[in-house]
């Protein structure tokens, strides 16, 4: 492994870990077992590594989804899978957490790829969603993108009650319950 992309997987690990403020350069270079001089020959300072780090986090988040997303099965098959995909609760959303970060939503750089991110999620599980209706497997009724919306906030929500009460039980309730929801909105209204 290069590097950059030793100081990327660090940076990634950190910001993960301890936010945009808590992740120091110090503490990046020791992990990636770097010098400064590296640091700064690979990346103009801490916020020029910080991107490079979320835009690689959103990419493998979109990555481990599209391998799901993009399965064989039905709309609801794929949302399933997606949804109950293995997970380090507890550890949160490495995009989603970024969300919450002070640091990176008042800085549009840094936040851009958070953004874009879950704007490519939500339009993603819309296009499924419009598939399932297509083949009959959800109401006319349904609004795809509410509905992505929805299973969106549902999926961080669950990754911030899991953190709070310390507890995964409280995801995975929060995924039985959107997919029993999902499962009542089958197609009565074809």
């Amino acid at each position: 492994m290069s590097t950059s992309d030793r100081l990327i997987e660090s940076a990634q690990d950190l910001l993960w870990e301890r936010g945009y403020v808590g992740t120091s350069p110090k503490a990046i270079q020791q992990r990636a077992g770097a010098g400064q001089g590296s640091m700064y020959h690979h990346f103009t300072g801490k916020a020029d590594l910080a991107l490079a780090a979320i835009r690689r986090s959103a990419a493998e988040m979109r990555a481990a989804a599209e391998e799901q997303f993009s399965a064989p099965g039905s709309a609801t098959d794929r949302i399933s899978a997606y949804l109950r995909r293995e997970r380090d609760v507890l550890r949160g959303c490495p995009i989603g957490r970024l969300s919450q970060d002070p640091d990176i939503v008042a800085d549009a750089h840094l936040r851009q790829p958070v953004d874009d991110t879950f704007a490519w999620l939500r339009g993603r599980l819309a296009e499924i969603l419009t598939d399932g209706q297509a083949r009959g497997e959800f109401d006319r009724a349904l609004d795809p993108d509410d509905t992505a919306a929805t299973i969106v906030a549902v999926l961080q929500g669950g990754y911030v009650l899991a953190r709070a009460a310390d507890s995964a039980d409280h995801f995975d309730t929060a995924i039985r319950g959107l997919l029993g929801l999902l499962g009542r909105a089958g197609g009565s209204s074809r």
